[in-house]
């Protein structure tokens, strides 16, 4: 899927999306008790990029965070700031989030790149890599299967990983994978991954 097909696809479906999903409550127990662990070890600001209608950044921000929400989607980023007013939003792609080298101490990547070709992943990645501080940390979240491949997604294309192939992909875009969880509850499997940038020399 291009990005230009992700972006229209989701700005057909923001609204729906935005009623089933904008607060941290609709988000499973387990996925809120694991963002809340990450961001409680995190000393500085926080990117939610793929940040939708805007809820993880909320629920951030109400554990005290620094946090602000990127989303490719121009009408997410506007269903965000109506809902959330207090917490910044603003378009951007993952691939170029638009901060300066090293000036963020977390992203979250919660689902956000389930629809990015495999080809393309490593990009977003180094995107990532390069606006973390050193050691800074990235909760990734994703659809776990055996391998690399598409599925139907009610939105559009996306993609099942391995936390193995996801963790090579991490490894060489210069992060340590720290932390990986899964779970089978639900229509499809779950993944979780936090790893820290540690530079591709280390």
């Amino acid at each position: 899927m291009s990005v230009d097909d992700v972006r229209d696809a989701y700005g057909r479906w923001s609204d729906e999306y935005a009623d089933r999903f904008a607060t941290a409550d609709a988000m499973h127990e387990l996925d809120r008790k694991l963002v809340s662990q990450w961001a409680g070890e995190i000393t500085g600001r926080i990117i939610d990029a793929g940040c939708g209608p805007g809820q993880w950044a909320d629920f951030l921000s109400g554990q005290g965070c620094d946090v602000e929400g990127v989303d490719l989607v121009p009408h997410f980023v506007d269903i965000a700031r109506s809902l959330f007013p207090t917490v910044p939003y603003r378009v951007a792609e993952l691939k170029d989030l638009g901060v300066p080298d090293g000036s963020v101490a977390g992203i979250l990547s919660w689902y956000s790149i389930i629809h990015t070709h495999p080809d393309d992943v490593p990009r977003i990645l180094e995107e990532f890599a390069r606006c973390l501080c050193d050691g800074g940390t990235l909760l990734l979240g994703m659809f776990e299967g055996p391998r690399v491949e598409p599925f139907s997604h009610t939105v559009t294309t996306a993609y099942f990983w391995s936390i193995e192939e996801m963790s090579r992909r991490l490894v060489e875009s210069g992060f340590r994978v720290e932390a990986t969880e899964s779970r089978a509850d639900g229509k499809r499997p779950h993944a979780a991954i936090v790893a820290r940038h540690v530079g591709v020399d280390e």
